[in-house]
């Protein structure tokens, strides 16, 4: 049985039944919050599980006309996870080191510079370009050096 996260409701409880907005989340038949149109709420996403989710909100027009609106979205409330080494639909064989980086931001009180940064390795323009600049360099050290032979 699937279960849905609860999402507390500050929708006022006698919302009139022909002009309302209906919330909600994920696949979840039931809604989270049932409110009287204009509409401002704050949605809490601490009560969710990371990853991806949508949000479904129906409108009633007192003529019972309904329009619906999915928007989805993503939560990442926990630490940003990086892993170097391995990557989707990746074919692996034999042993496969990998580098698991997972910071987050739970902690204000103190922050620890070492180790705070996903290592990364240097792009192949970034080689491509210094070895351009040193053969620039190598030619024009050769070709500065070299004496012309006079003319006679």
């Amino acid at each position: 049985m699937k279960t849905y996260p609860t999402m507390p409701t500050t929708a006022p409880l006698s919302v009139s039944e022909d002009q309302q907005v209906l919330l909600f989340l994920d696949d979840n038949p039931v809604p989270f919050a049932r409110y009287a149109p204009p509409v401002k709420i704050d949605l809490d996403t601490t009560r969710l599980v990371d990853g991806p989710h949508s949000l479904r909100v129906v409108a009633r027009s007192s003529s019972g006309v309904e329009g619906i609106q999915n928007i989805a979205f993503i939560v990442r409330n926990g630490p940003a996870i990086t892993v170097l080494g391995l990557q989707n639909d990746d074919i692996v064989s034999d042993v496969v080191p990998l580098t698991v980086t997972a910071y987050g931001s739970e902690r204000t009180d103190s922050f620890v510079i070492k180790a705070s940064e996903t290592p990364q390795i240097i792009p192949a323009w970034v080689w491509a370009t210094l070895l351009a600049f040193v053969g620039w360099g190598a030619y024009y050290l050769i070709t500065s050096l070299v004496m012309p032979v006079p003319a006679t």
